[in-house]
């Protein structure tokens, strides 16, 4: 993956997604030619010069000052994921050696989802890869330890498992997108790391879902969220996830657990389908 194509792409969409009147500009009228703001009514919101704007679109954002990059994040109504993310593809990547998850690599945590015997929960690696989990997250999400490592991934899992598009039906969609974007921002906090961006061209060339919602550029970190699953066994599930973050270091990754009201019907059933876990 060439990160000034990305850096260069990025910007296009963020300024398509804006006319001149969002930016206090006035509109003239006319055919446009392009979507959205032009470059030189980007570059005069800002507040910067078109060579500027015009080097950075290119892919050169490394002889631009931080100044100019808030400036531009500002003029583009860039969020504060969007903001964090121009400036990290923008910058060249911190000398870091990317290593890879192994067996031992946060023991802690991998002890911390054996202990949620109620609540299904997963290790993941920097690239979504699946690297830890407890009994009830296979019981609910799919059989990890029968997949090829190199498809034991979530990005795998939403896109090219019919079981698991089947568990979030209408869902699919909200969750599909709010990954891409999350993987995005993986992909900024990992520069450099080629395993990320080698798994995000594989999917590109895996999925046409993938591929459609990479090409909107969408950004953000995903922590909490609620999902409701449709379980062959279990029956609907109504979960609330949380992903934390664990600290940021080269073999970094979060854990994702999946609570439930207390008392609720799907706990009951989630506390159904573990005994049955455990019977087998």
């Amino acid at each position: 993956m060439d990160i000034r194509t990305e850096l260069s792409e990025f910007l296009k969409s963020r300024r398509a997604r804006l006319r001149p009147e969002d930016v206090g500009l006035s509109d003239y009228g006319g055919v446009r030619r392009v979507a959205g703001l032009r470059r030189e009514e980007l570059a005069q919101a800002a507040g910067v010069s078109i060579a500027h704007y015009t080097r950075l679109e290119q892919g050169h954002g490394e002889s631009v000052s931080d100044q100019v990059l808030h400036a531009i994040s500002t003029a583009l109504r860039l969020d504060p994921d969007e903001q964090k993310y121009l400036r990290q593809i923008a910058r060249r990547p911190n000398a870091c050696e990317f290593r890879q998850v192994t067996p031992d690599s946060h023991r802690g945590a991998r002890y911390l989802l054996d202990s949620l015997e109620a609540a299904p929960a997963f290790m993941l690696g920097r690239h979504t890869q699946i690297v830890g989990w407890n009994a009830l997250a296979v019981a609910v999400f799919g059989d990890f330890p029968a997949l090829p490592e190199e498809r034991r991934t979530l990005t795998h899992l939403l896109f090219t498992d019919p079981f698991v598009r089947e568990l979030y039906r209408d869902g699919w969609e909200r969750t599909a997108r709010e990954h891409v974007a999350h993987l995005r921002t993986l992909l900024g906090r990992f520069r450099g790391d080629t395993a990320v961006a080698g798994h995000i061209e594989r999917m590109r060339a895996e999925s046409a879902d993938f591929a459609r919602l990479w090409e909107e550029y969408l950004v953000g970190r995903v922590i909490g969220r609620e999902i409701t699953l449709h379980h062959p066994v279990a029956g609907a599930l109504r979960l609330y996830g949380e992903r934390i973050m664990l600290p940021d270091e080269p073999a970094c990754c979060s854990v994702d657990v999946y609570a439930t009201e207390p008392g609720s019907a799907t706990a009951r059933a989630l506390l159904e389908l573990g005994r049955e876990t455990a019977a087998r």
